[in-house]
Parts: structure tokens; C-alpha cells; sequence
């Protein structure tokens, strides 16, 4: 758990999203925690376990992804001594681990067949059966998973099982990525970076210039909260006058102009300008299918097209778009509902 990052926030979807997790942690029931990578499953997954009766009881994680298939068993469930080569004595697993407590399971959606086979037991009889061993041992924990992955898409595909995805999701929480939480760009950008000046040993906080907040808040963010922490301390780290707003923002690491030709990104460094923050270039690469001699149709499709393929490029955040596309905010929004795209991209 990263336990340095706090719950911090003012946007209307993200204090539901808060509030929905505190009112079920008081239950004894599973809960499913979704979200875009960066958006702060494992915090969801502390909150719930500390403000249930059972934050006195162990909180054990587990990445499920991050142990290959042949082992997941044995880590969730434990092995007796010789079942398998290199067991050389009996170990316990995560559900006796966490017993009287919460057991987290993270990337749950990458757990085999059979690891979901022995889940779904442990789940409805609150029982494990060690690897290796006759006998079952009651546990009684409580579970939490999380996933960025459609676990109802999956289970109509045969890829996770229906049985277990309804016993898992008495409580579903989806936490909204961090473009869709209206003000709170600004929120974190200052603590983080706050945080950060006082980890470097200055004696005040300059704050962002007025275009470097700008790039912050217009940039898409992929990578959620978790990208917005590293871009802010790395700025703060690299500038060098703590008597001036930090100007200059970085939101490739990567970037360099001695970096492998075939790792070029199709953004690099984004300095003070907002407008080279995301001016990504919308190529058509055919022309709509309309009566070549209707110049206004063939002119009113060509321009749906670009904005489409700014729309995608800029995943539907519309101020980014409009920068991409050199428009004011306003520009944009009535070529939008010009051509009914507003629905697409609604704020």
C-alpha cells in the first residue's frame, strides 16, 4: 500500500465515489473496487478495511498478476510440506494470513481458472484447503478485489467465472480517472508539490506559473493520480529557483534528445506553452464517402471526421481538444453540437 498518498479531493465524483466505500465498510460483505490504472484501488481497499470492525485484524494484499500461474495457488491458499517440488515445509497462505481481517486482491481479473475455482469455495464456505493437504481449515476473512478490467465482458466471454463475479460484487465501487474530477487537478498538483518542496529543503512554496497550471489541467492524465504525483515532484525537483513559480513541466520521463529512435514518443517535453502541452496532429487519411459535386456536404463530413479523430486522440477531454485543434473552448463546443457530437464528449 502506498501510504504516503491521502484521499485528496473536492470533485463531486470523486467524494461519491468516497462515500459509497465508507458506507460499505461497515458490512461484512466483498466488495469490487474498478478503475483506470493511477486512480487509487489500493487506498479504496485500506479505507474499507479501517473503518470496518475489522481494523484491528491483519490487512494482507496480494497482486495477482504479479505471480506466474503455477504459484498463485500455493500463495493464496498455502502448501504442506512436499506437495510439490521445492516445498520443503508447509506454508500458510494469504486467506489464513488474513484471517479475522481483509484480504485484498489486486489485478483480480488475471487469476486462472483454477485459482477462481478455489476462490469461489473460499468464498461461499469460508474455507482453504493448503495444497497437498486432506483437511480444510475455516478462515473467516473478508475480501476486497480490484481490477481496470470489465469483469461482465469477461464472464460472457468464458474468461471469469459468472459464479464468482456474483459473489464478489455485493458492492461495486468505480473510481473516476482523474480527467473526469472536475477542480481537482489543481487540488493535488499543489499538494503534491507542497510536499515535495518541503522533502527538498525549501523554505517556501512558489506554486506553478499560470501556464504551467494550465498544462496540468488540460493534459489527459492516463495514468490518473499516480502520474500526476510523479510529473509535479519531478518538476519541483528539477526547478532551481524556489523564489519563482515553476514554469517548466515534464510529462514524459523519457524524453531526450539522445533516446532511441524506436522509443520516440509522439509527445516529448510539454515547457511553458499549454498549446505544446497535447497538440496532437489529426491526420485524415480518406476522405468521406458524400456526392462529390455537394461541396457543403462533402465539407460538413470532412469536418466531423476531424473533430472525431481530435475527440479520440484526445480521449473526449475538450479542452485538450480545442488546443489541438487551435480553437477557443467555445469554438469547439459549437462545432460539437453542430454535428451531435456533444454526447461524445460531454465536458
Amino acid at each position: 500500500m502506498d501510504r504516503d498518498v491521502q484521499f485528496i479531493g473536492q470533485s463531486s465524483a470523486f467524494l461519491d465515489a468516497v462515500e459509497r466505500a465508507s458506507r460499505a465498510a461497515a458490512l461484512n460483505r466483498p466488495v469490487l473496487v474498478i478503475g483506470e490504472r493511477g486512480t487509487g484501488k489500493e487506498l479504496v481497499a485500506e479505507r474499507l478495511h479501517r473503518l470496518s470492525g475489522r481494523w484491528s485484524g491483519p490487512l494482507v494484499t496480494l497482486n495477482c498478476a504479479a505471480l506466474p500461474e503455477t504459484l498463485i495457488e500455493a500463495e493464496l491458499f498455502g502448501h504442506e510440506a512436499g506437495a510439490f517440488t521445492g516445498a520443503t515445509k508447509a506454508r500458510a497462505g494469504r486467506f489464513e494470513e488474513a484471517d479475522g481481517g481483509t484480504l485484498f486482491l489486486d489485478e483480480l481479473a488475471t487469476l486462472s481458472m483454477g485459482a477462481q475455482e478455489r476462490l469461489l469455495r473460499a468464498v461461499e464456505y469460508g474455507e482453504v484447503t493448503r495444497i497437498g493437504a486432506s483437511r480444510a481449515i475455516r478462515v473467516d476473512v473478508r475480501i476486497v478485489a480490484a481490477t481496470n478490467e470489465h469483469l461482465p465482458k469477461m464472464a460472457e466471454e468464458g474468461r471469469f467465472r459468472a459464479d464468482l463475479l456474483d459473489r464478489l460484487s455485493f458492492e461495486v465501487i468505480t473510481l473516476p480517472p482523474l480527467r473526469a474530477r472536475e477542480g481537482d487537478v489543481p487540488v493535488l498538483a499543489e499538494h503534491f508539490g507542497r510536499r515535495m518542496a518541503t522533502e527538498i529543503g525549501w523554505d517556501r512554496w512558489p506554486g506553478f506559473s499560470g501556464k504551467a497550471a494550465e498544462a496540468l489541467q488540460t493534459y489527459g492524465w492516463p495514468g490518473n493520480v499516480r502520474e500526476l504525483r510523479n510529473v509535479v515532484e519531478r518538476a519541483v525537483y528539477r526547478w532551481e529557483d524556489e523564489r519563482r513559480p515553476i514554469e517548466e513541466i515534464s510529462f514524459d520521463p523519457f524524453a531526450s534528445p539522445w533516446r532511441l529512435a524506436a522509443l520516440k514518443p509522439a509527445t516529448a517535453i510539454v515547457p511553458a506553452e499549454p498549446a505544446a502541452l497535447s497538440e496532437p496532429a489529426v491526420v485524415a487519411t480518406a476522405m468521406p464517402s458524400v456526392d462529390c459535386d455537394d461541396l457543403r456536404a462533402a465539407c460538413h463530413a470532412y469536418e466531423r471526421m476531424l473533430l472525431e479523430a481530435a475527440l479520440a486522440r484526445c480521449r473526449y477531454n475538450q479542452r485538450q481538444t480545442a488546443l489541438a485543434l487551435k480553437l477557443t473552448y467555445d469554438q469547439l463546443r459549437h462545432a460539437l453540437r453542430r454535428h451531435d457530437l456533444l454526447e461524445k464528449a460531454p465536458g
